[in-house]
């Protein structure tokens, strides 16, 4: 029997740039998925560093995704934050992104949109107005939030515990930037009760 497949959208963080392949949060998700004794495909993972809302569209349509996804991730709207792009276009393109996760699930209940976290923490941020990025992050995460779960879709917050991980050591990799593997594991104890209860409603 084919297990159910699971499609990961985003950028760095859902590549899991500086991490090795089982770091990933997506593919910790899948071992603590199958743990829990649900079944699970290998994620793929549609998601590149540095990609804004409307580079990650460009690639999923170069992808050619087809319906058939049991569970759907989006992550996406640090890059728009960083680049200086605005609240306005973030709201139109990732609704739009929102509105394709769902019709690539078939069940909006199945797509699960986690936070952006806050770079503004971490080392990579020295010398930048730390307030100020977090204050970005913020607008874009509501914008985000409003949205998911106007469309009823599952929203997990993972911003907080990138706040409360960004001084700590072995929580980012080398370029003091990116989430470790440890953070990430952090981001599935959130992640993986909407993942779980996401799979479930294959089964309503």
């Amino acid at each position: 029997m084919k297990e159910p497949a699971f499609l990961a959208l985003g950028d760095s963080y859902t590549i899991g740039e500086g991490v090795p392949d089982e770091g990933r949060w997506p593919v910790q998700l899948v071992a603590r998925l199958r743990e829990s004794g649900i079944a699970v495909g290998a994620p793929r993972i549609v998601a590149t560093t540095g990609w804004t809302t409307d580079e990650l569209s460009a690639a999923m349509d170069a992808a050619a995704l087809q319906p058939g996804y049991a569970l759907v991730t989006l992550l996406i709207g640090v890059n728009n934050q960083y680049r200086g792009r605005p609240a306005t276009e973030y709201r139109e393109q990732f609704l739009a992104l929102l509105r394709r996760a769902a019709a690539l699930s078939g069940d909006v209940r199945r797509v699960v949109v986690v936070s952006i976290p806050d770079w503004g923490v971490t080392a990579f941020a020295e010398g930048r107005d730390r307030a100020a990025i977090g204050r970005e992050i913020d607008t874009f995460n509501a914008i985000a939030r409003d949205e998911t779960l106007r469309m009823h879709a599952r929203w997990v917050d993972v911003t907080p515990a990138s706040r409360e991980a960004g001084a700590k050591p072995g929580m980012l990799v080398d370029d003091g930037l990116h989430p470790s593997a440890a953070q990430y594991a952090e981001w599935v104890k959130r992640i993986f009760p909407e993942a779980q209860a996401a799979l479930r409603e294959l089964h309503r």
